[in-house]
């Protein structure tokens, strides 16, 4: 199916934990959940639009007092017995909201897409997210690990360790302050004095 210009593509994985204000290893749990596998393109990775809303349905579900098991049981996202993925050893990574009978599909993204349209939540992620959460940090003397950081400020892990025990960043500075408890390194963030 091909897509309208002003529509989604693939968006980038590394954004989800600013779209759904979640720490790295829980978008990639709730992506693991719903069976979603990132499609790497070089050194980035992407989920394409209709992975894109399924996540965005789940983040409804939960916000509303539900679980991922029963999101997953409710949408009928578990795999047919006899059926073990796309044959090469792959499952279809969210590919079964194809299979929903009618439009049905149709209807959950349109009532999913207003819901989030009414919570501050639309298609485009707020671009000054970043400047606010680079802002909690500094004020609240939050430690971020290199993967929150490298997330943030949309570099790889080694890129960010690659700078050394320091570097700045849209009037921010980046210092090391030891190891977070998954043994990554902690940033600390302050606001550059002008």
């Amino acid at each position: 199916m091909a897509m309208n210009p002003g529509e989604i593509d693939r968006y980038p994985v590394n954004q989800l934990q600013d779209r759904y204000s979640l720490a790295r290893s829980a978008v990639y749990k709730r992506m693991e959940q719903l069976g979603i596998v990132p499609k790497k393109v070089g050194q980035r990775s992407y989920i394409g639009a209709q992975e894109l809303t399924l996540m965005d349905e789940l983040h409804v579900f939960i916000n509303q007092g539900g679980s991922a098991a029963e999101f997953v049981e409710a949408r009928g996202l578990r795999q047919q017995p006899g059926n073990h993925g796309n044959g090469n050893g792959q499952s279809n990574s969210g590919s079964d909201l194809a299979t929903t009978p009618g439009d049905f599909g149709g209807l959950i993204s349109a009532i999913v897409s207003e819901v989030l349209s009414r919570v501050g939540m639309g298609s485009e992620p707020d671009p000054l997210k970043y400047f606010e959460t680079l802002e909690n940090a500094a004020r609240n003397g939050w430690l971020l690990s290199t993967s929150e950081l490298a997330a943030l400020v949309d570099l790889s892990p080694q890129e960010v360790e690659g700078y050394g025990d320091r570097f700045t960043e849209a009037g921010f500075v980046f210092s090391r302050a030891g190891y977070r408890k998954n043994r990554e390194i902690a940033w600390k963030v302050t606001k550059r004095l002008k």
